[in-house]
């Protein structure tokens, strides 16, 4: 567990050393703003709920979080240190795991910008805190889904923006496979599957309120499965 702190401690602070945290924290943020205001049209709308954030996010995190996950190993191996990093006393996991960490502290910091949102509109009318709850949550869960795949995108390339376009493009896929405009096209059934198969879709669920188990490990499954990928990704390179 030490060894993973570590990690993830060395990962967030090089972020911070660079302008990647600044850049993503301020354009994630404007973004958020802007669609809940204009896109969104918050005033207009005359309802004190924070939909216009939650309907936008899905949608954000596939054109941001790649940027948070290209350069975590992609740069390693630009920069030489790759060699270096994978002889030190920490497992193949912990690296995995720490570097995960990190990022998602960074998203998480992201989100936690946006709380100015919830209750400026709490200011404003009865605003209900289930559906605001459930959509944080369901946040950090589909940015932890998505930060796994990006992570074993930027595994596998030593280039820096295609590990940024991979990852936004399997994003996108997993996002779009569930979404009304798609699932509309195809037979009942199979759209049903579709429809439980898309982060898009699964998001839609918890930001309701409604926090399920099957949502939960759902989301569990893919972060999992791709920090999985990663770790046996480094073990293939550490040996090749």
């Amino acid at each position: 567990m030490n060894r993973i702190r570590a990690v993830a401690r060395r990962e967030l602070n090089a972020y911070f050393d660079s302008p990647i945290a600044y850049v993503f924290l301020t354009v994630f943020f404007v973004a958020a703003l802007f669609t809940f205001f204009n896109i969104n049209a918050f005033f207009s709308r005359g309802v004190a709920d924070l939909r216009g954030l939650f309907d936008s996010i899905p949608f954000l995190m596939v054109l941001l979080v790649p940027a948070l996950t290209m350069r975590l190993w992609a740069e390693e191996t630009r920069q030489g240190t790759f060699e270096m990093l994978v002889t030190l006393p920490a497992r193949d996991r912990e690296l995995v795991l720490g570097k995960f960490l990190a990022s998602w502290g960074l998203l998480a910091i992201g989100l936690a910008l946006t709380l100015i949102l919830p209750f400026t509109v709490s200011f404003m009318g009865d605003l209900d805190w289930g559906p605001v709850i459930g959509g944080y949550v369901g946040a950090l869960l589909l940015g932890a889904a998505y930060l796994a795949v990006g992570q074993f995108v930027s595994a596998t390339t030593e280039n820096q923006i295609l590990a940024f376009i991979l990852a936004m493009v399997v994003c996108f896929v997993l996002y779009g496979i569930g979404v009304d405009a798609f699932t509309n096209l195809l037979p009942d059934r199979t759209a049903a599957l579709f429809r439980s198969l898309g982060t898009g879709s699964r998001f839609e669920s918890i930001a309701r309120g409604v926090i399920d188990l099957r949502d939960l490990a759902y989301y569990a499954s893919i972060s999992g499965f791709f920090l999985a990928a990663s770790v046996a990704t480094l073990k293939i390179r550490r040996w090749a």
